[in-house]
């Protein structure tokens, strides 16, 4: 009775610590968007910002100029809301994959949705479309290979984890191909330069009508992972003990695999390619409130928020030109993944 009392004592404890943690990175999200709204090529003070947002919400007429209500409203806020729901999406996709997969060397990209999405990106510039059309080409483009890694197991009737990875390192590979062919019968001067910059990731053109295009494909698949955080819990145990403990495996992994790759796509679609997100924030996630699912999903989101959002704001403002997000992305995510290598070095060998 002492040890389940005990038991229930640190459960309680840990859940507190979890979900002030989580508030806590709520308060930094929210100061870290106000300081988005301020800093740029056009300083605007954080009174003012929130003039024109309360502004624009009530209806009310403000005192601010046309140039301070455009750049918070159609540059700004977009890439913000956008970066946030992008940093969320891509970190718990993160999260779902390395617990379906038991790797903690997974990425939400590896079963070759970022890809495909580039190679839809890709034939919608061809074709001459942005904006909307575009994100629409990458997030089918997404899903089509994402689809295909997945036929290729059901198709040589296996349903280990390990011809999954094998099946999308193949589908990988082949669209990378593609890629590399689209970027070749491309115009240089115009067709080529666009492609290269979509695929290094930039939130410079986003605009809030492909936000509220893919906001729903983000949000439901993201609210049914947390639903069914306990049951990833028990994959990340094992095949043979979560069907001891009644799982349908097949079932689960495939919907866990559907939400993330979703939720990877959506992002994909409006950012580009941006790596290292759903690779390196889990772990610092896991450090903090443990490997339970119910709490490092919530947690890694918002921690992907929090730093998707502080990158987009560096890659506008410390340079004369805007930088691509990736770049800036590898260059923290890089020397982290040697690290992990280095610890993980006993079980790789």
């Amino acid at each position: 009775m002492d040890i389940a009392s005990k038991s229930k004592k640190n459960t309680a404890k840990s859940n507190f610590y979890a979900i002030g943690f989580d508030l806590f990175l709520l308060v930094v999200l929210l100061l870290c968007a106000l300081l988005a709204l301020c800093v740029g090529k056009y300083s605007v003070s954080p009174s003012e910002s929130l003039e024109v947002i309360f502004c624009e919400l009530t209806g009310k007429v403000g005192n601010f100029t046309a140039m301070t209500r455009n750049v918070i409203l159609f540059l700004r806020v977009p890439r913000i809301v956008a970066s946030i729901l992008c940093g969320i999406m891509l970190a718990m996709s993160g999260v779902t994959y390395q617990g379906l997969f038991k790797n903690p060397l997974v990425s939400p990209d590896f079963l070759g949705v970022s890809n495909g999405a580039c190679i839809g990106a890709a034939l919608a510039i061809l074709l001459g479309l942005s904006g909307v059309y575009l994100s629409a080409f990458a997030f089918v483009g997404g899903i089509l290979a994402v689809t295909l890694t997945v036929s290729i197991p059901a198709i040589m009737k296996s349903n280990s984890n390990i011809m999954l990875v094998l099946s999308g390192v193949i589908v990988g590979g082949a669209m990378s191909s593609i890629l590399g062919f689209i970027k070749y019968v491309a115009d240089p001067e115009t067709q080529l330069a666009a492609i290269t910059y979509w695929t290094m990731g930039s939130f410079s053109f986003v605009t809030m009508d492909e936000i509220k295009s893919v906001f729903f494909v983000m949000l439901i698949p993201a609210i049914i992972l947390m639903l069914m955080s306990w049951w990833i819990d028990i994959l990340s145990m094992g095949e043979s003990e979560a069907k001891s403990l009644g799982a349908n495996v097949s079932v689960i992994r495939n919907i866990a695999i559907a939400c993330a790759t979703l939720m990877t796509a959506s992002s994909v679609c409006i950012s580009g390619t941006i790596g290292w997100i759903g690779l390196v924030i889990p772990h610092f996630a896991r450090m903090i409130v443990g490997p339970n699912n119910a709490k490092l999903i919530p947690t890694a989101g918002l921690m992907g928020g929090v730093f998707m959002l502080l990158v987009d704001t560096l890659t506008r403002t410390i340079g004369v030109a805007e930088m691509p997000i990736s770049i800036l992305t590898g260059l923290i995510g890089a020397p982290f993944y040697a690290i992990l290598l280095y610890r993980q070095r006993k079980t790789l060998s």
